[in-house]
């Protein structure tokens, strides 16, 4: 079940079972949300099944940027274990959830005991880092079409070409996802419909044809390029 943990797979046998021996299982309903900053801090989480959004909610306008949509083998959350220090995010399962939760001073006990497996952490919280920057970048140099054209084909499956994971979320959570708000990606899926790129229906949206939307993509950067 945990095939899709990266920084596992970088443990030796005895390592690996010693720290999954920190570990309890647990199961989240869809829509259980983690307010609790003291609960953050005080358990380290790894995902086994379903899908749990990070997000940020400005204290003002209520408007909501989800930061990481977190999926089987994630983990969370690395930064409040590596520097100890609380911080202001909030979780929420978008599916019937079960997670591996140990108590963080349990694990940074094993961590200053097995201090090798330190270095295995750090390319995770480097790829968060880095998927945070590229964000940061799109939404503060690139424009909302650019964004969804994106996101849509990053969540492409390059073998059966379905799209995953952002394929049954609603708008809104689009939205979340890309800094917008539901009418704005509404009207812009609305446009990708009309050129046969995609298909909506009720509940679900999906891929109709991937090389419009490659197609579209490169036309935007063209744009973007010639300002």
């Amino acid at each position: 079940m945990l095939d899709g943990c990266d920084f596992l797979k970088e443990m030796d046998k005895e390592s690996s079972n010693s720290f999954l021996s920190l570990f309890k299982e647990e199961n989240w309903s869809k829509n259980t949300c983690i307010l609790n900053h003291e609960k953050l801090n005080y358990k380290f989480h790894i995902i086994l099944s379903g899908r749990v959004k990070m997000y940020q909610v400005d204290p003002f306008t209520g408007k909501e940027l989800t930061l990481f949509l977190l999926i089987k083998g994630d983990v969370f959350d690395i930064f409040c274990l590596l520097d100890e220090q609380e911080h202001t995010v909030y979780y929420e399962c978008l599916d019937d959830v079960t997670v591996l939760s140990t108590p963080m001073p349990k694990l940074r006990s094993w961590l200053k005991n097995n201090p090798k497996n330190y270095k295995i952490l750090l390319p995770y919280a480097g790829k968060q880092l880095r998927m945070l920057e590229n964000s940061v970048s799109d939404m503060t140099f690139t424009n909302i079409s650019t964004r969804l054209l994106k996101l849509l084909i990053r969540n492409v499956n390059a073998n059966s070409r379905d799209l995953e994971l952002i394929d049954d979320l609603p708008n809104k959570e689009i939205a979340n996802l890309l800094g917008s708000t539901r009418a704005v990606i509404n009207r812009h899926l609305q446009k990708l419909k009309k050129k046969g790129s995609i298909r909506l229906s009720r509940n679900r949206m999906e891929i109709k044809d991937l090389g419009i939307l490659i197609h579209l993509l490169e036309c935007q950067k063209k744009i973007m390029n010639e300002k």
